[in-house]
């Protein structure tokens, strides 16, 4: 079996006009939001062997701050380029090229893409996902290539508004 967990980045800051779109940090609720989710995710006993996140630094820092909830040491987060600017497919890429001794996966990025990638792989449609929304599928498969629709289940689908 195969555990994925895709979740979209916290609520981000326009504060900043003079920051790229890669440098946007998050804003006050999302900072917030992103914790929650963490604490959320970690009473439902979710530990992520590997956490990937895009390098944006709102994807990065809702992965180190969910992360830390679940007792992830944020030093171990890997940063994969692919994953800001990618579609669907490049998603779906970077999840089967993971090493099949990881178990239990978390992909953190950024919409349309994340919502797209949820609804390709999830046998329920969720949508649009919220920022700091997260998906848990569960894949009756043996390695990262091999997963699917059909072999899916969805274990849960969460985001911040169900605790507010």
């Amino acid at each position: 079996m195969k555990t994925l967990y895709i979740l979209r980045h916290a609520k981000s800051s326009w504060k900043f006009e003079e920051l790229s779109d890669h440098d946007r940090p998050l804003s006050k609720r999302g900072r917030s939001d992103a914790p929650l989710m963490g604490q959320e995710l970690s009473a439902r006993g979710v530990n992520p062997t590997l956490i990937i996140s895009s390098p944006a630094v709102r994807a990065l820092t809702t992965a180190t701050l969910a992360g830390k909830e679940m007792g992830y040491d944020p030093d171990d987060i890997a940063v994969d380029e692919r994953i800001y600017g990618a579609g669907k497919e490049d998603l779906l890429e970077v999840v089967r090229q993971t090493a099949d001794d990881v178990k239990h996966l978390m992909l953190v990025g950024h919409n349309e893409a994340i919502s797209e990638f949820a609804n390709m792989l999830s046998p329920q449609h969720v949508g649009s996902m919220p920022t700091a929304g997260v998906i848990g599928l569960e894949f009756d498969c043996d390695t990262w290539a091999e997963i699917k629709k059909e072999n899916a289940n969805m274990l849960f689908y969460d985001f911040p508004k169900n605790y507010k």
